[in-house]
């Protein structure tokens, strides 16, 4: 995929212009995706992705290939949501977060596992909506598009350690509201497991 990129890259630096569309929808799913985590408004996330694709035209001869063409895209949509936020001022949504250790996480994850896949994918998207713009962001590269913390690192321009360190909040912030949504039996059914494991 990424080699096919550098391809139609080529091609609209070349002056093939219609080349761009390829790209548009290869990425565009995705670009809207991210942009609505972030900006929690379908009319802000449209803009933003148009902006987004926008900016990548504009910007591509910038483009070296040091990183795959969906990190640097991923990246071009992350800022953009970011100046749109500044602008806007928007108060962030809060979530408290109760202290999770890395144990009851994995015990989450490990629940989720055991919901089917279509029911864990919503659970999670209607969750993500509840949480900060960019813990939204950060966890649906993480979950959704199954990136490395490495890739993440370049798109989101954070330290791989300070990454780890605010993925894991957001993981935690996730696993707080999770916990909220989820049917209370299907929890405890796997912390009562867990906890019998380990005594």
């Amino acid at each position: 995929m990424a080699t096919n990129d550098q391809v139609y890259i080529n091609k609209i630096l070349n002056g093939n212009t219609n080349a761009f569309s390829v790209l548009v929808n290869r990425y565009k799913d995705l670009v809207y995706t991210l942009s609505l985590r972030m900006m929690k408004n379908k009319e802000d996330a449209e803009e933003v992705a148009q902006d987004t694709f926008i900016k990548t035209y504009n910007s591509l001869s910038k483009f070296k290939g040091d990183s795959k063409f969906s990190t640097w895209i991923y990246r071009v949509a992350y800022n953009t949501c970011l100046d749109r936020l500044k602008k806007n001022k928007r108060q962030h949504y809060t979530v408290a977060i109760d202290e999770y250790t890395e144990h009851q996480i994995k015990t989450l994850d490990n629940a989720l596992d055991n919901i089917e896949e279509q029911e864990k994918q919503l659970a999670i998207k209607n969750c993500l909506e509840l949480l900060p713009s960019e813990d939204s962001f950060i966890l649906t590269l993480y979950y959704f598009d199954e990136l490395s913390l490495d890739e993440i690192s370049k798109i989101t321009g954070l330290k791989p350690n300070n990454l780890k360190v605010k993925l894991f909040r957001s993981r935690k912030k996730l696993a707080t509201i999770l916990k909220q949504q989820l049917e209370p039996e299907i929890i405890e059914s796997y912390e009562g497991t867990y906890r019998a494991a380990f005594r």
